[in-house]
């Protein structure tokens, strides 16, 4: 996943102004405005950065002189005590930059290391790890690209990517092989159409109609493994629902193709970074 500039640059500015508003008092009123400082980035946890060069970027909005040294990118390893990046601004830039730099960078961070976990304890297995539309408000396109940083893919990125039949669409309109059909009859052909099943009933019903996707929601083990022998390859099988650290390897042991985590973007810990001023 590939994120483009106008887009960083909206997202921090959007949260740059929820910050400051129209100024920062404290630095404002205590700093000088040509003094300039180099402050640097210290890891204080051990996993995947993500999200530095999205964290620098604050700092040229705030001070367009700002000079970096990168000695981590993203998608590397990071362990307690590294140093990440050094950063030489205006000490005003640096201050009101601070918070909102070490929100999104310690917040990828976290998803990017949560997923490389996930994907880790699936290696050796058909499964791939992905992310869902569960992420925070506004953040869509941060959480879903560190996803990815983190050896993730993305699944659908908004309602237009691709449609598909949760219990409750199938609720309000009826039958699988209804819904599926009257889909059909409008949608574009380049759409493909995923259904949630809870059981091997509804997988029949789905394989039938031809979906393309088969979301396996909350199903045992047992089950999966007989969704996948009943498949046979006849549709891409997707584990979801209840997918913890503890309980992923098994489920990929089934033979499903990729396993959703909503966990991965909607309640991860975040990496504990912290900016300190290099002392003159």
């Amino acid at each position: 996943m590939r994120l483009m500039q106008f887009q960083i640059d909206d997202m921090i500015k959007a949260a740059l102004l929820e910050d400051i508003n129209y100024i920062d008092v404290t630095t404002d009123y205590l700093v000088d405005e040509d003094k300039i400082d180099t402050a640097q980035y210290v890891a204080k946890a051990e996993g995947v950065l993500c999200g530095i060069e999205i964290a620098l970027r604050v700092f040229t909005l705030l001070d367009p002189t700002a000079a970096f040294e990168v000695l981590i990118h993203d998608g590397e390893a990071v362990k307690k005590g590294d140093i990440i990046a050094r950063i030489t601004a205006h000490t005003r830039a640096l201050l009101k930059g601070e918070r909102t730099a070490l929100n999104i960078l310690q917040h990828m961070s976290g998803i990017a290391t949560a997923t490389n976990k996930c994907v880790r304890l699936v290696e050796g297995t058909n499964a791939a790890v992905a992310d869902t539309r569960k992420t925070l408000p506004g953040l869509r396109v941060f959480q879903k690209y560190a996803v990815t940083v983190g050896g993730g893919r993305n699944h659908r990125y908004n309602l237009s990517d691709c449609a598909m039949l949760k219990d409750t669409h199938l609720d309000a309109y009826g039958s699988i092989t209804g819904a599926v059909n009257a889909l059909r009859e409008k949608m574009g052909h380049t759409v493909k159409i995923e259904v949630e099943v809870g059981d091997l009933d509804s997988l029949r019903e789905a394989l039938d109609v031809g979906c393309e996707i088969i979301m396996l929601d909350n199903m045992s083990c047992e089950e999966m493994a007989e969704a996948v022998k009943i498949t046979a390859g006849r549709a891409k099988l997707e584990a979801s629902g209840n997918v913890t650290e503890q309980t992923i390897a098994d489920i990929a042991k089934t033979g499903v193709d990729i396993i959703s985590l909503g966990a991965l973007t909607h309640s991860v810990q975040a990496f504990d970074i912290s900016m300190k001023m290099v002392k003159k």
